[in-house]
């Protein structure tokens, strides 16, 4: 007689391996000004990533936002 098993439940127990052996990272700073820098700093990289590629004026976000 075969198990029968749900992909999800398959999926639940593939995953949760991988789930258990991630570690928190230590790098989050404690500090809110280390925070604001390493912040200022991810988007100083991201500006810098996102100049490498031409963009036209033209281009529209996907989304409007409305108050």
């Amino acid at each position: 007689m075969a198990a029968q098993i749900s992909r999800r439940k398959l999926a639940v127990v593939l995953a949760a391996p991988a789930l258990v052996a991630q570690t928190p990272t230590a790098s989050q700073p404690q500090d809110p000004g280390q925070e604001l820098a390493a912040a200022r700093e991810q988007n100083r990289q991201n500006a810098e990533q996102l100049a490498k590629f031409p963009l036209p004026m033209a281009t529209e976000p996907a989304t409007h936002f409305r108050a």
